[in-house]
């Protein structure tokens, strides 16, 4: 099979879970995940021959994602700067984001970006904090740290929004069947898309 046949159907193959990825990376915005993930597949497919041997081409995947996302926060942070006094309507993608998404997103909005790839890719992704490590070029204690700093930020955010397994809050009283959104299924791969 020629490299391009290769890249071609890996890439029709993990294109969607980067995209998921991506889209928790950059807290819901879906037109930046897909800037990211397309700036990491160009940087894959230029990289494809040298990883024909690579027996893990996902977490090598991973690893260029977060690195695209890195690179494309510090450019937009660049580019963001609006003098306008009245900023103008924000652009509303056509598919409808549910109100436990947009919860999720704003909460990991307000971590810092490092954090944010932290807990996407330990809980996300479900990796083990050696391979998380790996993926961020950082050292196992440096993900715990901010794992637990991310999830104690997390919890403090969305704590009130939060239910147990019964789809109640902790504090919440039996019998009030007021609708509270459920977080933690937002996390699982599938929900995004």
């Amino acid at each position: 099979m020629r490299s391009d046949e290769e890249f071609r159907e890996w890439a029709a193959r993990r294109r969607q879970s980067l995209v998921r990825t991506a889209t928790l990376l950059t807290a819901g915005d879906s037109h930046t995940a897909e800037d990211v993930v397309q700036t990491a597949m160009t940087k894959m497919y230029l990289a494809w021959p040298r990883l024909r041997d690579v027996r893990d081409r996902d977490a090598y995947a991973r690893r260029v994602l977060v690195n695209a996302f890195t690179d494309e926060m510090r450019t937009s942070r660049r580019k963001r700067e609006d003098l306008r006094s009245e900023l103008p309507d924000r652009a509303v993608g056509s598919g409808a984001i549910d109100d436990d998404s947009r919860l999720l997103f704003a909460a990991l909005e307000e971590l810092p970006d490092r954090m944010r790839a932290t807990v996407v890719l330990r809980y996300f992704h479900d990796l083990s904090v050696a391979d998380t490590a790996r993926a961020l070029r950082c050292r196992p204690g440096t993900v715990k740290s901010q794992t637990a700093r991310a999830l104690e930020k997390l919890k403090h955010r969305l704590g009130p929004a939060l239910r147990d397994d019964q789809g109640l809050r902790p504090d919440h009283p039996r019998g009030d069947t007021a609708p509270i959104p459920t977080i933690h299924a937002t996390l699982t791969a599938g929900r995004l898309s």
